[in-house]
């Protein structure tokens, strides 16, 4: 079942998500129903906050990017209560673009490799490195966990810059092709 995304301006990407275990009502079917609306939307991953729900969980298909990176080749993951352990070697740029943000994309600057330990989807743990775009993409989706949006880390000039973009996407001024909640309009 295709979800609809949460727009910037909801207050549930501003919290920090909870954990989750097993018992989780239905979390298997949740799984694949984030997977059915990243791929509807043409995403490469998807945080459960995107969707409404608080809690920490977000899945990857890095695929897409398999032509310029070939690390992404084939790098499709379920992250359950993630935990970046390190963060290590080169900051650098990469346009990032996000669901709940649409239409703006932005030069964001982050670490190249990630230590991250977490749960699959079968709540095996485990704890391993990734690096360049995939880790670009885990550092993202982890944002969405942690109650902040990738424009939360650009600089205050590209803010100001976006901000009228902004508003339209806070106040559902916007049209999109795929369903939205937004934040009531402010009066």
């Amino acid at each position: 079942m295709v979800l609809p995304i949460v727009a910037l301006g909801h207050p549930i990407l501003k919290q920090v998500a909870t954990e989750i275990d097993q018992s989780y009502t239905n979390y298997r079917e949740l799984i694949d129903n984030m997977y059915e609306t990243m791929y509807k939307d043409d995403g490469v991953g998807l945080a459960a906050p995107q969707i409404n729900l608080s809690i920490r969980l977000f899945v990857i298909d890095a695929d897409p990017f398999k032509d310029t990176y070939p690390e992404a080749e084939g790098f499709k993951k379920v992250f359950i209560n993630p935990t970046i352990i390190e963060e290590a070697g080169k900051e650098w740029f990469f346009n990032e673009g996000c669901l709940s943000v649409p239409d703006i994309h932005e030069d964001v600057l982050r670490k190249e490799r990630v230590l991250l330990r977490y749960y699959d989807e079968d709540f095996n743990k485990k704890e391993e490195w990734f690096e360049g775009v995939c880790a670009r993409v885990i550092q993202h989706e982890y944002d969405h966990l942690e109650g902040k949006v990738f424009t939360d880390r650009v600089g205050a000039m590209t803010r100001l810059l976006l901000k009228k973009k902004l508003e339209k996407i806070r106040t559902g001024d916007i049209n999109m092709p795929y369903k939205m909640i937004f934040c009531k309009k402010s009066r």
